[in-house]
């Protein structure tokens, strides 16, 4: 918005007192299509003029909306020192001028009026001007209120789910000015959409009784304003056998009631949770509950299961809720099973996912002749299923299965058999009569081999149609760092699992447990098939699994805002309660959005066709002062995970590629050093990047860093590994955050040796990519003068000052996402 100097304000306001005749407004003003509204801070609003066509128009703004009356000319603003006056154009043909006003984005304008008119040039009135209608808006601020605390800088997390019985806080930074020196009321109350919050503001506390609260002043940190509003008491979803209730989680809204009188009013108090969507904080079940190898007793449903057969590799096994029959279409979920296994041996899984709301599916598995085949019974054993409901024990799941919503769970050559087999479905090559490719939400493998390879994809391309690529499915990896099976070694693509997770284009995400073997997976007894130290074994492995694979399809399937917080928090400070924490239990957590999610790539770095490193993906500007900086494939390339300076992504099997043209995904990074005696940085500046993004239209930074496996910097202090990041504005103000402040940092990796299979010298597996993601909000906290809405940069700091003081990492999908 233009600000007009104080020698035109005067003019202006000289001109339109100078008639004596008072004008009756004959242009009508309208901000987003009427005369009061209410706007966030930080959003646009529509401006419509209607008045007679080729009049030149200015907007009025002001603190105050008088009128005032002078010299006969009434004005419906105060005609205070604060007004503004922006000329916004000619009145066009049709007889409306349209224009967006861009709110600046200050927290402390929460609960400001601005009041506004219009006025046009006008030779055929007397006084020479029309005055518009009065209108007004109401700025308001919607922060996010419930998290944790934090020990270090930014003090507190914003979170968006709490595990039943653990303790929720509340905080908001002092740059919310409007809150100092205030005693207010705060609710905790039953979660509200948008919709429901305009026509319902009656305030009910979940906890029985609203609690007083009063804000400092003179309050400088955001530690001053950070109050506990639960002591775990809240209720999540109800867990007891027979409640029905399958939810993840329960939602809660947070409101700040500074008029003390039970009602949220808009443009006065505040409120954690406006939104359409997404609660205020969520508190969640107990996630492993239930679904044991025997039918679940804390569980909320009880169980039935039926094994039958419809001929030849049409064995199955299903499970569904026992009282089925009342609860309408459940969710279909299809097990595959791994070479040597059985489709009877998936029960932690089948009994978990069934005594929460689903119906699932174990099929017997055609894996001797590889995973293709394996694909072919998947895609046949779906058919199968949903084409006989009407006999399937009895008929009873008859119009209760939601065939529009599937998910696809495999196990090792079963694993690369639903992938083969989304595959087929995308390229045509197998038809079935009960199901489309758009019924599969999620595909999801466990320790998978990769047989079918890219290459072997899309007949378009000259591929088969029977490649092992899930494409523009929601795709989860499951990842066992200590299997002797499918081991992962870097002279073994058919045996890497990470190539299946960089061939995804929608959602994917990975979950790697260390300590876990390939037979830790099932429940049919024998071997974990593991090689390595710190074996977990299979109960333990079962304990994690439970959480994770629910809150997977939860998420997925039902849309449970609630589940979304397990597939990426790190495991150390946020896990499904019951998961365990014992010694040698390590979890490392990949996420990634799709395109559609509205992120912002500042790096990926998979544009390959210039040799630099200086320019990012975004066209951003890349400033790298680091030791042994190389951007390029993440694939191992000399066969083992022995250490070698011409391997310098030694440990990473995101990538295969033999130079002639073969190849099993394209998956680039970038890898990087420091060795404790300096610090060291990598710098993006986005002046220049390709629509440099607003940051205030994003909620996080997120990215994924992994220690290089078997490096001497990595071996030399094996921990977790922390870093900084930092953004700074065009002005040149920056504000830190430390990784590790969030209870994590970038896990090492799993010290197995050479044992079996032999991998080359040294010990450390795979290098493990974690993902990190950092609210851009608090960046802002005690005092930051950063301006999110001018960022410039992104700078990653190394070193003693920063964090570990050693250490070599891969860096990659350096993003801003929008949730």
């Amino acid at each position: 918005m233009n600000r007009p100097t104080n020698l035109v304000r005067v003019a202006a306001i000289t001109a339109l007192c100078a008639s004596p005749v008072a004008l009756r407004a004959q242009s009508v003003l309208s901000l987003d299509g009427q005369t009061s509204t209410v706007a966030e801070v930080g959003a646009s609003i529509d401006i419509a003029v209607t008045a007679p066509s080729g009049l030149l128009t200015a907007l009025m703004i002001d603190t105050g909306p008088g009128p005032t009356n002078l010299f006969g000319v009434t004005i419906p603003l105060s005609l205070s020192p604060a007004l503004v006056i922006d000329v916004l154009g000619v009145i066009p043909a049709g007889g409306t001028l349209n224009m967006d006003l861009q709110i600046p984005f200050v927290e402390a304008l929460h609960a400001q009026r601005a009041y506004f008119a219009a006025v046009s040039l006008d030779a055929t009135t007397p006084s020479g001007f029309l005055i518009s209608n009065g209108a007004d808006v109401t700025l308001v601020v919607r922060p996010q209120l419930a998290g944790n605390p934090l020990t270090t800088f930014p003090f507190f997390e914003h979170i968006t789910t709490v595990n039943r019985q653990e303790s929720v806080h509340l905080a908001i930074d002092p740059r919310f000015s409007y809150i100092e020196g205030k005693t207010a009321d705060v609710y905790v109350v039953a979660s509200k959409t948008a919709t429901e919050w305009a026509t319902n503001t009656a305030l009910v506390d979940a906890r029985g009784a609203p609690q007083a609260v009063t804000f400092p002043v003179g309050a400088t940190s955001i530690q001053q304003n950070t109050f506990q509003i639960d002591a775990g008491l809240l209720l999540g979803p109800d867990e007891a056998a027979g409640s029905n209730d399958t939810r993840t989680a329960i939602g809660y809204d947070v409101v700040i009631d500074f008029g003390q009188d039970g009602v949220f009013t808009e443009g006065v108090d505040l409120l954690d949770g406006y939104d359409e969507e997404q609660a205020g904080f969520y508190v969640a079940r107990n996630m492993t509950l239930g679904g044991r190898n025997t039918a679940p007793t804390a569980g909320p449903h009880a169980v039935t299961q039926a094994t039958y057969t419809g001929g030849s590799f049409l064995g199955q096994k299903v499970y569904y809720p026992s009282n089925v029959a009342s609860l309408g279409d459940l969710p279909l979920v299809v097990v595959s099973h791994g070479n040597g296994h059985s489709y009877l041996w998936y029960d932690h899984i089948s009994f978990h996912l069934a005594s929460h709301g689903y119906i699932v599916m174990s099929h017997q598995n055609n894996t001797v002749p590889g995973s293709h085949t394996a694909a072919l019974t998947t895609l046949q054993n779906t058919d199968f299923f949903l084409g006989n409901l009407a006999t399937i024990s009895g008929g009873i799941l008859a119009n209760h299965v939601d065939s529009h919503n599937m998910t696809w769970l495999g196990h090792s050559r079963g694993a690369d058999g639903v992938v083969r087999a989304y595959d087929q479905l995308f390229n045509n090559t197998f038809t079935p009569a009960n199901y489309t490719i758009d019924d599969i939400k999620l595909v999801s493998s466990m320790a998978p081999v990769d047989f079918g390879g890219w290459s072997g994809g899309s007949p378009i391309l000259g591929g088969t149609g029977n490649g092992s690529h899930p494409h523009n499915a929601n795709f989860h990896l499951w990842v066992a760092q200590a299997d002797d099976d499918v081991h992962g070694c870097a002279d073994a693509p058919p045996v890497y699992w990470y190539t299946l997770h960089e061939r995804a284009t929608a959602k994917r995400q990975s979950i790697a447990l260390y300590g876990v073997g390939h037979g830790d997976l099932h429940d049919g007894g024998g071997s974990s098939v593991a090689s390595g130290p710190s074996l977990i074994g299979r109960a333990t492995t079962h304990e994690i699994m439970r959480g994770y694979v629910l809150a997977l399809v939860n998420y997925h399937i039902r849309g449970d805002q609630g589940a979304r917080d397990f597939l990426w928090r790190q495991y150390e400070s946020f896990r499904p309660a019951g998961a365990p924490t014992s010694n040698g239990v390590s979890v490392n957590l990949m996420f990634q959005d799709d395109a559609a999610s509205g992120k912002y790539i500042i790096d990926d770095f998979q544009d390959q066709s210039f040799v630099s490193p200086q320019l990012a993906t975004s066209g951003a500007s890349v400033t790298v002062n680091a030791l042994s900086f190389v951007e390029g494939r993440a694939d191992d390339v000399n066969g083992s995970f022995s250490n070698l300076i011409s391997d310098p992504f030694n440990g990473f099997t995101h990538d295969e590629f033999d130079g002639v043209g073969h190849e099993r995904s394209d998956s680039f990074a970038c890898v990087l050093s420091f060795d404790g005696n300096a610090d060291y940085d990598v710098t993006y500046d986005l002046t220049n990047a390709n629509g440099t993004p607003n940051f205030r239209e994003f909620a996080y930074l997120s990215f994924r860093a992994a220690q290089g496996s078997r490096h001497p910097l990595t071996s030399a202090v094996l921990e977790d590994l922390t870093f900084s990041v930092a953004l700074e504005d065009s002005a040149g103000n920056r504000s830190w955050i430390n990784i590790g402040a969030y209870g994590g940092g970038i896990e090492e990796p799993y010290q197995r040796g050479n044992s079996s299979p032999p991998c080359g010298v040294g010990n450390g597996w795979n290098s493990e990519y974690e993902t990190i993601r950092i609210r851009l909000t608090d960046f802002l906290n005690n005092g930051s003068s950063l301006n999110l809405s001018a960022v410039r940069k992104v700078i990653f700091g190394f070193g003693p000052s920063y964090g570990s003081s050693l250490g070599r990492i891969g860096l990659d999908e350096i993003e801003l996402t929008t949730k």
